[in-house]
């Protein structure tokens, strides 16, 4: 998909604040640090956009991001290891429990875990979560240029194991996986 402009439109915890309008969203779901921010600048081709960090929690909002003028990426707060007090953390479940559930517009899901460490079972959870509940969605295993070949191809394998589907490995560095996921996503918002 060629991408002529991507802009940060707002953060957003409140339902009463997110976009009005009808426009088809793709939420990046995960645990904290697992490179959602860096997916979302890699698939767009543009740095910083989605703030990146190596402390984990540094997204504590849902953070929309208008595409082509079409559709919207979501980043969603992580959930896991996060350092910030409890209570917040809460509030992130509540919030990305209340967006997945009722959000018209919400088209796809991508779960994103780290092709690194086996899935959590905060990563099943929310796989089941998913699947129950039947929204559309695929998992991508980011950081697959930190492994050899053969350690990838376990760590998808293990991956793809624990959590019952598919599982693409990406590199926002080499830009692995980058063309199946915009095709992914340009299906899911023809189909809408």
């Amino acid at each position: 998909m060629k991408i002529t402009s991507a802009e940060f439109v707002k953060s957003a915890i409140e339902e009463r604040d997110w976009p009005r309008d009808a426009l088809p969203e793709i939420a990046f779901l995960g645990r904290s640090n697992v490179g959602k921010s860096s997916l979302i600048n890699s698939l767009l081709g543009v740095r910083g956009l989605a703030r990146t960090s190596s402390t984990p929690g540094r997204t504590q909002m849902l953070n929309f991001f208008i595409i082509n003028n079409r559709f919207r990426f979501v980043d969603l707060p992580g959930y896991g290891f996060a350092r910030v007090p409890q209570k917040i953390r809460e509030t992130w479940g509540e919030m990305v429990t209340a967006y997945l559930a009722n959000r018209a517009s919400l088209v796809l899901s991508i779960q994103i875990v780290d092709s690194r460490h086996e899935p959590t079972k905060q990563d099943m959870e929310l796989h089941e979560w998913l699947v129950h509940y039947g929204k559309p969605h695929f998992t991508v295993a980011t950081k697959s240029d930190k492994l050899s070949q053969n350690e990838l191809r376990k760590s998808v394998e293990r991956a793809k194991a624990a959590l019952d589907g598919e599982v693409l490995s990406y590199s926002a560095v080499s830009g692995r996986g980058r063309d199946e996921v915009w095709r992914r996503i340009g299906r899911a918002i023809t189909e809408q």
